[in-house]
């Protein structure tokens, strides 16, 4: 029997692992996960996933193409993701994705793990990225807890949004002093707790505390404006890291000066798990839907036996958080193991995914907006 020829458009693709660098160091937790030999923390932390966006580094030793994921080919040949995208967008990506954001997917996912505390930052909304860095995506995201590591006897913590009494005023003045405990102090710190869900808007203040280990969904951009002008390690930032080419003076109209309490941040910014289905073997739960922001969805997949999915006219991405098993499609399979991260184009309609016995599959597939 001859094996149906599919396009690279009507398959799973298994992603390269792409590994970038940033201010902070970290990365050991996560080279644990993808079962590397003799994990080291160090200076790339992250790992970005199903990327179409070149990483903000201004390094000169810098690959122009770093942040680009590569997609595994037959042999050892790859090729980057964005150029099968750019070759054939509709195919990879849907039709309506195509005529909203064009050949972009609208969407970046990464994995990190942060051995030290990162600097007090924030993401423009789609506002201020339109009118200051001429961007159609701003950088609202949103993190998913996978675990952590006490660092120093620390237990593992986020930064995240200003407390009552912060203002435009203040704020800035403690920039202009650089005055760290005193801009730490404007933010609530909350424990890292695994299997929870926050939204990061654009406009909110926030860092991601040492010894974190999370997944991000986030708008596909790397606009980071940073108000620490050295790491917590003590390494100097340079400028254009820190206010990304627009300026210190015009930072402060990236924040949103809205000051909650901590109930109230919680309240609004901590998104509780909802069961949408579950079957004899699977369950598919929602971390973000479209009620709680319009720029990405996230579910996490428990399967144990079997789940029958549809991509419905758009591409997915999925991680393997645990377990094993595989992809069915067409008359093929893919194996599933820890770590693995796989694009699912558009051109792929239906596919299964399967556990296998004693080593259940634990995945979270991400969305672009709809």
């Amino acid at each position: 029997m001859t094996e149906k020829t599919l396009k690279l458009s009507e398959q799973p693709l298994k992603l390269e692992s792409t590994r970038v660098w940033r201010t902070y160091s970290g990365g050991k937790v996560l080279e644990e996960w993808q079962g590397r030999p003799d994990p080291q923390d160090g200076d790339r932390p992250e790992e970005w996933i199903a990327s179409v966006t070149r990483a903000r580094n201004n390094r000169s030793e810098a690959s122009p193409d770093e942040g680009l994921s590569e997609v595994s080919l037959a042999g050892d040949a790859t090729v980057l993701l964005k150029a099968l995208i750019d070759a054939d967008p509709e195919a990879f990506l849907g039709a309506e994705h195509v005529r909203r954001y064009g050949a972009n997917t609208a969407v970046l996912v990464k994995a990190l793990d942060s051995r030290s505390r990162l600097a007090i930052q924030v993401h423009p909304d789609r506002d201020f990225a339109r009118d200051v860095f001429h961007s159609a995506f701003g950088k609202t995201e949103a993190w998913y807890a996978l675990g952590g590591r006490e660092i120093g006897g620390e237990p593992p913590y986020l930064l995240f949004g200003f407390k009552p009494g912060v203002t435009r005023e203040k704020w800035r003045e403690l920039f202009e002093k650089q005055d760290i405990p005193g801009m730490v102090d404007c933010l609530h710190r909350i424990q890292l707790v695994p299997g929870e869900t926050l939204l990061i808007e654009g406009g909110v203040p926030h860092a991601i505390g040492s010894g974190c280990f999370l997944l991000e969904i986030q708008e596909p951009t790397d606009y980071t404006i940073r108000v620490e002008r050295t790491t917590p390690e003590g390494n100097p930032i340079p400028d254009e890291l820190c206010h990304q080419g627009i300026g210190f003076e015009k930072i402060f109209d990236c924040f949103h000066y809205e000051a909650l309490t901590l109930e109230e941040t919680l309240a609004r910014y901590r998104i509780p798990p909802v069961v949408l289905d579950e079957g004899d073997g699977f369950r598919v739960i929602e971390l973000i839907g479209a009620g709680h922001t319009d720029k990405f969805r996230l579910q996490r997949l428990e399967v144990g036996k079997a789940l029958d999915c549809r991509n419905d006219g758009q591409f997915s991405i999925l991680a393997v958080l645990a377990g094993s098993g595989r992809i069915r499609y067409s008359d093929r399979v893919m194996a599933l193991r820890q770590s693995q991260t796989v694009f699912l184009p558009a051109g792929l309609t239906v596919f299964r995914i399967e556990g296998d016995p004693g080593h259940p599959l634990e995945l979270v597939r991400c969305f672009p907006p709809r």
